[in-house]
């Protein structure tokens, strides 16, 4: 039989996780490349040999998604396989158009084919959106899991875009881990908050190997997923966190309505700065969705460190990078934190941005008059550090949740905004994380 031709369509991530379950090692499919899209410069690459398995002595191709329909015509691709979250359904469909008008099947890849089982509980962390607040959520279930005297370890959702055969299994223990793996903005982002905490976190692209290495040093594992995708894991326990500030967005968001069908529990985040009848309607599309679901309310209150450089200042707001860009919003912490202490202007950024950031201005012109912490390379952190200096403002609102400054030198008085989970009432993560345990036990 001949090979059928296979392209994955992705942003380095769960492509890579879908070739290594399904595609690795399988003579009968030929995975001709993958494509990419979402975060900047990750295409032009190859998804190496030593990744890719003895089919593919020379590695596997990642090209630009731009270049999608010539692609699959000019290797008359049999199968493409979509391998990226946080998308519309509209954008679903009106990728699996263009595919089927070049005569190949679309695909998606369902969970029992792609999940991995453990030898250790799972309690796997995942959204209907990117930005709903996955980040604090997990924290929290370690800290719950840690005052129970549990040993547990964090497994994030992969984020390589450097070298790839550099990070094929990583764990982070210190700020030095970071320095050693050069993380981008993004990464830290996900990492230092747990680091700073003692929590153990790993991630990469084989998640069979890492996995392996997490077993050895956790009793549980926490699975810490990235944009709104569904697990790589077998959850033991699915919690989904779903955000009121974008309501509706839960069902109609690939795979995000999947997690929300999927969930143990449903966390319903920010209720403290979001509309009423917008929780209202996350709450009903949750109960109507998923009735089983335990439901849980909860807020992110924000902790400024230097409310003084606020209150009554022109001021440049930075949120998180993905939240702004695709995860769609149009604002976060920072811009809550600038109208509660009071700043009198939030500057718009958009007259001085620089090289990097003006291209993702452009691309995603509704980020508006926000600056997104974006670093996925060198170059990138470069410009974001131009752009935060060329801006006239008395200080700048730093929302990430990290400490930026140990990135950037920023020529003016800055800011951080760090926020947290906080459960309103009965049922909260405690209870969910006791009665676990009892069931594991």
């Amino acid at each position: 039989m001949r090979k059928k031709k296979v392209l994955i369509m992705g942003a380095a991530g769960r492509d890579f996780h879908n070739f290594n379950m399904i595609f690795k090692d399988n003579p009968q499919h030929q995975v001709i490349a993958f494509t990419a899209t979402q975060i900047p410069n990750i295409h032009g690459r190859k998804y190496p040999h030593q990744l890719a398995g003895k089919l593919y002595p020379k590695g596997i191709p990642i090209l630009s998604e731009d270049d999608l329909v010539n692609l699959l015509k000019r290797f008359k691709i049999d199968e493409v396989i979509f391998s990226y979250s946080d998308v519309s359904y509209q954008y679903v469909m009106q990728k699996a158009a263009q595919v089927l008008a070049a005569g190949a099947d679309f695909k998606l890849l369902g969970r029992e084919s792609t999940t991995l089982k453990s030898k250790r509980p799972i309690i796997a962390v995942c959204a209907a959106r990117t930005g709903s607040g996955k980040s604090q959520t997990t924290r929290k279930v370690c800290q719950l899991l840690k005052a129970k005297g549990i040993n547990s370890v964090v497994i994030r959702h992969p984020m390589p875009y450097g070298d790839l055969t550099k990070q094929i299994c990583q764990r982070f223990a210190s700020f030095a881990d970071m320095d050693k793996h050069h993380c981008t903005i993004e990464e830290r982002e996900e990492y230092e908050p747990h680091i700073i905490r003692g929590t153990v976190v790993y991630a990469g692209v084989d998640y069979k190997v890492i996995l392996k290495q997490a077993e050895k040093e956790a009793e549980v594992i926490v699975w810490d997923g990235g944009n709104n995708d569904i697990p790589f894991y077998q959850p033991d326990l699915h919690i989904t966190v779903v955000d009121p500030h974008r309501p509706g967005d839960e069902l109609c968001y690939f795979p995000g309505r999947t997690n929300l069908l999927l969930a143990d529990v449903v966390l319903i985040n920010k209720v403290d700065s979001a509309d009423y009848q917008d929780i209202k309607q996350v709450r009903f599309n949750v109960r109507t969705t998923n009735p089983e679901a335990t439901l849980i309310e909860a807020a992110s209150p924000i902790f400024v460190d230097h409310p003084e450089r606020i209150r009554g200042k022109r001021v440049l707001v930075v949120e998180d990078g993905p939240t702004l860009t695709h995860g769609g919003m149009t604002y976060g912490a920072g811009v809550i934190a600038a109208e509660k202490f009071g700043a009198k202007e939030i500057i718009d950024p958009r007259p001085w941005v620089k090289g990097e950031i003006k291209k993702a201005f452009e691309t995603y012109p509704e980020i508006g008059a926000l600056i997104p912490a974006l670093g996925y390379d060198k170059k990138q952190i470069r410009d974001l550090q131009k752009t935060i200096n060329a801006i006239p403002c008395d200080s700048v609102i730093i929302a990430t949740p990290i400490d930026l400054t140990r990135l950037l030198k920023i020529n003016k008085p800055s800011v951080r905004v760090r926020y947290e989970l906080a459960e309103i009432g009965k049922p909260d993560l405690e209870e969910v994380v006791e009665e676990f345990l009892r069931r594991k036990r």
